[in-house]
């Protein structure tokens, strides 16, 4: 089985002014990130603010990016508290050829590792031939996943659970396992994570650091010093100042309207953080007029 590497990014869900899905925006948003150096997206990530949109409109994204020449490139978020939901979304994406799927623990309730086990394996039982990346989270759904936990979990399902997007940052200096893909959640973590072995990044930013994080990565793959390094964490510290979904979506509508628009209980940013996030952006020469472009 081959190691999946690379930088992902967490994609932007494009929404239509009646807050509807638009499902030929969102995947053209998300595979022009793989034409700028993306190795691959994940859809329906909290970025994508997959808890908040119908599973319909998540079925029907589906049934047209399975058409799609990078198909293979995206791994599906499951985004559902239940159970029952995610197996029967994962089926559906599974019967159109989709194997991988970034997935994380119910959020609300509390449990600890066992349960964790258990709903892993009960996915796993109803769909042996799925890859999962698990999602580790803690500031979302409360829970943070254990050295301990993992280890139990590829050691129970070697096959199945092929790796982990860190983003609570407990995991990616200290996990070490043959043939599994780590993935801190950040720009800021992309240099040390792949000196310690990791295989990239998952990150929200990606959606505007596509270039420059790729710059980042081919620099370390072909054993050169990196002279972007410096530019791509400033950059994501900037973003880290807000809501990272309201910043994107704040940052991308000043090219189109369109990413005004946001699923509530999510806004945009305030007209105060907007000058300053774009103020800040532009103090590291970062923004360009296509970017920017009305």
């Amino acid at each position: 089985m081959t190691k999946i590497r690379g930088l992902y990014a967490a994609t932007m869900s494009v929404l239509n002014s009646d807050l509807s899905l638009n499902v030929e925006k969102t995947i053209d948003h998300a595979e022009k990130l793989i034409e700028q150096g993306c190795h691959g997206t994940a859809i329906f990530g909290s970025t994508g603010q997959s808890q908040l949109i119908p599973i319909s409109e998540k079925i029907d994204l589906l049934n047209k990016l399975s058409k799609s020449i990078h198909k293979d490139k995206h791994l599906i978020g499951t985004g559902l508290n239940s159970l029952g939901e995610t197996i029967n979304f994962m089926k559906i994406a599974s019967s159109l050829n989709f194997k991988y799927f970034l997935i994380m623990p119910p959020a609300y309730y509390k449990y600890s590792d066992p349960e964790v086990i258990e709903f892993y394996t009960r996915i796993i039982n109803s769909l042996p031939d799925c890859r999962i990346i698990l999602y580790n989270f803690e500031k979302l759904c409360g829970y943070k996943f254990s050295l301990e936990c993992v280890e139990e979990l590829v050691k129970k399902f070697p096959k199945q659970i092929v790796g982990v997007k860190d983003s609570s940052y407990n995991l990616f200096e200290k996990l070490k396992l043959e043939n599994f893909s780590i993935f801190p959640g950040s720009e800021l973590k992309l240099m040390k994570g792949l000196q310690l072995g990791c295989a990239g990044i998952i990150s929200a930013t990606c959606n505007v650091t596509a270039k420059l994080s790729r710059k980042v990565y081919d620099d370390f793959i072909e054993g050169k010093d990196s002279t972007y390094n410096q530019k791509l964490c400033e950059v994501r510290s900037a973003f880290d100042k807000y809501n990272l979904i309201s910043g994107l979506h704040t940052i991308y509508s000043k090219k189109d309207r369109i990413y005004r628009n946001i699923l509530p209980p999510l806004k945009l940013l305030n007209k105060s953080d907007e000058k300053d996030l774009i103020d800040n952006l532009n103090k590291l020469n970062f923004l360009n007029k296509s970017l920017l472009a009305a």
